[in-house]
């Protein structure tokens, strides 16, 4: 119980961690402005209408690896069921993506697509993980 604790956590922390570094590649690569107010949505709008697209991918992407990255090692360390870690890890980035996305308005087709692809990632992580290496549960 307690390792599958542990697994969730360092699955979701190494989640957190890599949507926050492929992000500021992201700004690195397509700086924002530096008076840019990320936290006024009124500001943010027109700013994100602006963004190339390429620009627009990297949130994208970074929900998606993480996602992906956070549930394979949560499996790895973890013993339970996979798919239980795909909805803990998943269902968390799940969350802090709907969170943006209801804070700084998105393109609709943008939305959409992060939405399914968070969702797909957790699962594909969950099916990866659940292979012929995945252990049993332990008697503890």
């Amino acid at each position: 119980m307690v390792r599958n604790v542990a697994a969730a956590l360092a699955g979701i922390v190494t989640a957190f961690v890599m949507i926050m570094l492929i992000e500021k590649l992201g700004h690195f690569i397509y700086p924002p402005p530096a008076d840019l107010d990320f936290s006024d949505p009124d500001v943010m709008r027109p700013y994100i209408a602006t963004l190339p697209f390429l620009a627009l991918l990297f949130p994208m992407i970074a929900w998606v690896v993480a996602t992906f990255a956070g549930t394979v090692l949560a499996c790895k360390i973890g013993t339970a069921n996979p798919l239980a870690f795909a909805a803990v890890v998943g269902g968390l980035v799940l969350a802090g993506t709907i969170a943006n996305l209801i804070m700084i308005k998105h393109p609709l087709w943008f939305s959409l697509v992060s939405l399914v692809a968070v969702a797909a990632s957790a699962w594909i992580a969950a099916r990866v993980s659940s292979g012929p290496g995945h252990r049993a549960p332990a008697n503890d």
